[in-house]
């Protein structure tokens, strides 16, 4: 991309030029009027540099207008868009070099707005659930326990056996729900600590290899050797791509799952990252949603990629930003609680990280996580 000219060299080169022009003009008038006219020289002088005055300030008017009042209004408009609320408004680039730099640092501040307003909603969604889902699981624990002493006495009386199992199957259902409740809520306490990303994708992707998880499925592997290490808990870490893994199986039977991890720079922008082995990076369009962001990372933030995609039917770009709420699920009833991704988001959250899910090449969904690198 060819270099902008500063507003100062546009000023005066288009300002000198102008002057020049009007100068040869009127010395060429001059020179003509007195060797043709000399009696008529002195009215004819003042006609010319009032004419030359006019041009002067007809263009120079053009000249600023186009330089910097334009632009300057541009700025004005998307700085009220973004006072007003409306924080996808963007200053527009502009011709010369200082105002594409302001233009530029406008739309980086908004972009850091955005971040942070997603943050702090994101984290206000957390705390808010967290505690609905402690009072909830709290208040449905005791009678839970109850009904499951009463279920042993109907039991031991001889009640039907058929309906005695249909009740534990469904008591057991209302205790999975109950404990992913406070799972959910439970705050973690433990201090971060540096995390071989490579070794815990490893270790879960054998850990379902091993359960026979994965028998399935088209299952591999994809890890760079040059992952950065990231500050996390290597437990929650194993546990939030176990979850993963465990839903692109259900979402692709017969299928392909891929996990896999690589070093990446952050960027909040619409290209979503490609994979090392991709034919092109053209194989992935641009999506009208920014990436989640925090407002610590900074563009091209270097750290770990974690990522999990499978050939299933993916998820609807409507759904993307709704995935991770608690309670939603594509499963059929009975089949999940729709608390596991909301589980996954709030333990990435905890870690410092951020959670989106993108369209996979499989032609799935890709969950991607991103962890800045250990200083």
């Amino acid at each position: 991309m060819s270099k902008k000219p500063s507003l100062k060299s546009e000023l005066l080169f288009n300002l000198a030029f102008l002057a020049a022009a009007a100068l040869l003009l009127g010395v060429g008038s001059v020179l003509v009027v007195s060797s043709v006219a000399p009696e008529r020289a002195f009215p004819f002088i003042l006609v010319i540099v009032t004419l030359d005055v006019g041009i002067f300030i007809v263009f120079g008017r053009y000249i600023v207008t186009r330089h910097v009042l334009r632009p300057v209004e541009r700025l004005v408009a998307a700085a009220d868009g973004v006072a007003a609320g409306d924080l996808a408004a963007r200053a527009p680039d502009a011709e010369t070099a200082d105002f594409a730099l302001l233009a530029a640092r406008l739309n980086r501040m908004t972009d850091s707005l955005l971040d942070a307003q997603g943050q702090l909603v994101r984290s206000e969604k957390l705390a808010s659930v967290g505690r609905l889902a402690a009072g909830v699981a709290h208040e449905i624990g005791n009678p839970l326990g109850a009904i499951g002493t009463y279920l042993d006495v109907l039991r031991r009386r001889g009640a039907d056996p058929e309906v005695m199992a249909g009740l534990g199957r469904e008591l057991e259902r209302i205790d999975r729900i109950v404990r992913s409740l406070l799972d959910y809520a439970r705050p973690k306490s433990e201090a971060l600590q540096p995390v071989a990303v490579e070794h815990v994708v490893r270790t879960a992707f054998e850990l379902l290899q091993g359960q026979g998880a994965l028998k399935g499925v088209e299952a591999q592997l994809d890890v760079t050797p040059d992952v950065p290490s990231i500050l996390g808990l290597a437990h929650e870490l194993e546990q939030t791509l176990v979850n993963l893994l465990l839903n692109a199986v259900d979402a692709a039977p017969g299928g392909t799952v891929v996990v896999g991890a690589r070093r990446w720079a952050y960027e909040p922008g619409h290209v979503p990252p490609h994979r090392a082995g991709d034919p092109a990076a053209a194989a992935f369009p641009r999506h009208p949603e920014r990436r989640p962001s925090r407002v610590e990372f900074a563009p091209g933030l270097v750290g770990a990629l974690l990522f999990v995609a499978d050939s299933g039917p993916g998820v609807p770009p409507a759904d993307r930003r709704t995935v991770f709420e608690p309670f939603y699920t594509t499963k059929a009833p009975g089949r999940g609680t729709g608390l596991g991704l909301a589980i996954v988001a709030r333990a990435v959250d905890e870690m410092g990280g951020v959670v989106w899910v993108d369209g996979a090449r499989e032609g799935g969904a890709a969950f991607k996580m991103f962890f800045p690198a250990t200083r």
